[in-house]
């Protein structure tokens, strides 16, 4: 989530920014209300303050034997006023909080400009150019003839977009996973987590997938969401906490089921594998301090590219435009 104390010092870039990502703007409206919010507070502070002397002059008064009605009765009109100054500031407090949290990250000034992904641009590629003497096949057509993808059983017992894999891929997944953990963490030195599956708001509010991406979640009865990504749990790991520069960089590494409901998914290519609910996924989280965050990037980057290396798969490593960054 933005910082409301960097919006009021950025406005200008507020707005710039997030008009190359196709928003409008709301920096005028975020700090009225911040405005309108301190505002309230300072009133409350003053009235707390002024019925803490009243009830002690109440107290000394009542000791003399004085007259102390008019200020009982002030004291109750305070009361009033500060349960409705406490309302108001909740209220206040709940509208700016929400509208900061839709707003998208502001993208880095270098992020190519674009509406779709048309406009990325295209980095570096490695061993792309792959000829086959065979007739290519789609993953689902390749894995349901060797019978060791089963889409019908998985419908019959989960619904659409959940798979069985079975026999040699499903100990092929499994070793792809253990063999990315080993490099990840023998050779790219990072700590490898098993984290909770199930998180709670806060968890996701704070890695921003709530309130912008609810109905791409799984929400369980128990008031708890399935993980879309270990990318929640591996963050989370440091939420709430001051970390000394010095303890820095923090790197962890996770090996989860992923859980989406894609939502926005119709009209997309939903075939076989692709925008399952659920799939397995290795991630990589650093926490590093933010004049090493584009360092750290790359050497991230680096770390997923030697994977695909090792293993002799061809990729291309593309710069997301303004327009196609989620």
């Amino acid at each position: 989530m933005l910082d409301i104390k960097w919006i009021r010092d950025n406005s200008d870039t507020l707005d710039t920014s997030l008009a190359r990502r196709g928003v409008g703007p709301v920096a005028a409206e975020l700090l009225d209300l911040d405005k309108r919010l301190r505002a309230v507070k300072t009133d409350l502070q003053l009235q707390q303050g002024r019925r803490k002397d009243l009830s002690k002059k109440i107290g000394l008064d009542r000791a003399k034997g004085g007259e102390v009605q008019s200020l009982v009765d002030e004291v109750s009109a305070i009361k009033k006023k500060m349960t409705e100054l406490e309302d108001e500031e909740r209220c206040l407090s709940e509208r700016l909080q929400s509208s900061i949290l839709v707003l998208p990250n502001i993208p880095h000034e270098l992020v190519p400009e674009g509406r779709d992904e048309s406009a990325n641009v295209e980095l570096r590629r490695w061993n792309t150019e792959t000829n086959f003497d065979f007739e290519v096949k789609d993953h689902a057509d390749l894995g349901i003839a060797l019978g060791l993808m089963d889409f019908e059983q998985a419908a019959a017992m989960s619904g659409a977009r959940f798979v069985v894999l079975k026999g040699q891929l499903a100990l092929l997944e499994r070793a792809i996973a253990q063999f990315m953990l080993d490099i990840h963490t023998i050779e790219n030195g990072y700590t490898e987590i098993n984290p909770p599956l199930l998180v709670y708001d806060g968890a996701l509010i704070g890695t921003g997938q709530l309130p912008k991406f609810s109905e791409d979640l799984f929400k369980a009865t128990t008031g708890h969401w399935l993980i879309p990504t270990a990318e929640v749990p591996l963050t989370n790991l440091v939420a709430g906490k001051i970390t000394s520069a010095g303890k820095l960089p923090l790197r962890f590494t996770a090996s989860t089921p992923c859980f989406r409901s894609e939502a926005g998914a119709a009209g997309k290519d939903t075939k076989g594998m692709i925008r399952s609910h659920q799939f397995e996924k290795v991630e990589l989280v650093s926490i590093v301090v933010p004049q090493d965050s584009d360092s750290e990037l790359e050497r991230m980057t680096g770390c997923a590219e030697s994977i695909l290396q090792k293993l002799e798969l061809p990729y291309r490593v593309v710069e997301l435009c303004t327009g196609d960054m989620g």
